[in-house]
C-alpha cells in the first residue's frame, strides 16, 4: 500500500535542486527519441549548446527568443501565485501587440522618449482588459477563467486576423494580412549593433526584480500570496479577494500584453498573424519551471529558449526534428510536477497493509 505524507519543511536544497534536476533529467531522457531517429546523441548536443552559446550571434538570438519568454512567464507566475488560472496570455500577447501598433505606427508622432512609453502603457492596457473581464466573471458569477481564457485566445487571434485584413492592413504589403510597420521613433532600441536583442530584454529583467519585489515586500504582495494559499481565510481576516484578483488580472494581462509590445516594437516591426509561436502557452511552461518565482523566471525562461534556438541549430544541422525542443520542454515541465509532488509529500510503501 502506498502512503503520503505532507512534508512540514522541505528545505531549499530540495525546492531549488528540484527544477535543475528535472531539466537535466529531461535533456538526458530526449536521447531516446535521438537515438531511435538515428543521430549521433553527443554531437547532437553538441550542436544544440553551440547553437545557443557557439558565437554572439547565436547567444543574442536566444536571448532574443528569451524576452516574451520572460514577460509571458511573469504574467503566468504572479495569476497562478493567486489561484487565477490564466491560461490566455497568447491572446492578451496579440492584443497588447495590435494596440502597439495601433498607437505606433503613425497616428501619433513624437521623440522616442514619449513614443516608447506610449506604444508599452496601450499593450499593457489592452493585455490588461483582456483578462480582467474573465476575471470578473470569475469572481461575480463563478465562471471557470480556465475555459473563458483559453476560448478568448481564439477570438482574439480571429479579430487580429480581420482587423489585419481590414483597418489596420498595410496597403504596401503586397496582398498579405499584416500590419503598417512601427515608426522609428516607437521601436526599441537594439542592444547590440546587427543583432536583434533590444532593451526588451531589460525590460524584461527590471519587470522580474520589480514583480519579485512587488510580491515580497509590499502589502499587495501578501495580499495575493494570501488569496493564493487560501480565499476564504483571507477574505475572513478582512482582505478585499475581488479586489485582490482585479489587481492580479491587471499585472498579468499586462504583462502579457507587453510581451506583444516587445515583439513588434523590438523583433518584427510589425504585426502579422504569426507574431508568436506559442509563447503565451510556453509561459505557463517556463512559470512552473520556475516554481511561481519571478526571479526564477528568468533562469527558465533562458533555459527554454536556449533548448528552443540549440535544437533549431541542430536540426538544421544533422536533419532531426526541431520538435525536439517541444519534447524536451514537455519533459522538463512533467519531470518538474512530480518533483514538486515529492517536495511537497513523502512516499511511504507499506508492506504489513498491503500484505494484510
Amino acid at each position: 500500500m502506498i502512503r503520503f505524507e505532507p512534508r512540514s519543511n522541505p528545505g531549499p536544497l530540495l525546492v531549488y535542486g528540484v527544477p535543475v534536476l528535472a531539466a537535466t533529467i529531461a535533456i538526458l531522457l530526449a536521447a531516446i527519441p535521438l537515438a531511435l531517429a538515428g543521430a549521433p546523441i553527443i554531437q547532437a548536443y553538441g550542436l544544440m549548446i553551440s547553437g545557443a552559446f557557439g558565437s554572439v550571434f547565436s547567444t543574442s538570438e536566444m536571448l532574443t527568443r528569451a524576452t516574451p519568454l520572460i514577460l509571458t512567464g511573469l504574467a503566468a507566475a504572479i495569476a497562478f501565485r493567486a489561484k487565477l488560472w490564466n491560461i490566455g496570455a497568447e491572446g492578451q500577447l496579440y492584443m497588447g501587440a495590435m494596440a502597439a501598433v495601433a498607437v505606433g505606427s503613425g497616428v501619433i508622432d513624437g521623440p522616442n522618449w514619449v513614443m516608447i512609453p506610449v506604444v508599452i502603457i496601450a499593450g499593457m492596457a489592452a493585455g490588461a482588459l483582456m483578462l480582467i473581464g474573465p476575471t470578473l466573471l470569475k469572481t461575480r458569477l463563478g465562471v471557470d477563467e480556465v475555459v473563458t481564457t483559453l476560448l478568448l485566445n481564439f477570438i482574439v487571434l480571429l479579430f487580429v486576423q480581420m482587423m489585419l485584413e481590414g483597418a489596420l492592413k498595410d496597403p504596401m504589403s503586397m496582398g498579405w494580412p499584416q500590419s503598417e510597420p512601427i515608426i522609428d521613433s516607437a521601436a526599441f532600441p537594439a542592444l547590440l549593433e546587427r543583432m536583434r536583442v533590444h532593451i526588451g530584454l531589460i525590460i524584461a529583467l527590471v519587470s522580474a526584480v520589480a514583480l519579485a519585489i512587488f510580491v515580497k515586500r509590499t502589502v499587495w504582495g501578501f495580499e495575493i500570496r494570501a488569496v493564493g494559499e487560501n480565499a476564504a481565510a483571507a477574505r475572513f481576516s478582512g482582505i478585499s479577494v475581488t479586489k485582490t484578483m482585479i489587481l492580479v488580472a491587471a499585472l498579468s494581462g499586462g504583462l502579457a500584453g507587453l510581451a506583444g509590445v516587445s515583439e513588434v516594437a523590438g523583433t518584427r516591426g510589425y504585426l502579422a498573424t504569426d507574431l508568436s509561436p506559442g509563447y503565451g502557452y510556453a509561459g505557463i511552461v517556463v512559470a512552473m519551471l520556475a516554481r511561481l518565482s519571478p526571479i526564477g523566471v528568468i533562469a527558465s525562461a533562458l533555459f527554454v529558449a536556449s533548448v528552443f534556438v540549440g535544437a533549431d541549430s541542430m536540426s538544421r544541422a544533422i536533419g532531426v526534428s526541431s520538435y525536439l525542443a517541444d519534447l524536451i520542454v514537455a519533459m522538463a515541465l512533467l519531470c518538474v510536477l512530480i518533483g514538486g509532488f515529492l517536495t511537497r509529500f513523502r512516499v511511504h510503501f507499506d508492506r504489513k497493509s498491503a500484505q494484510g
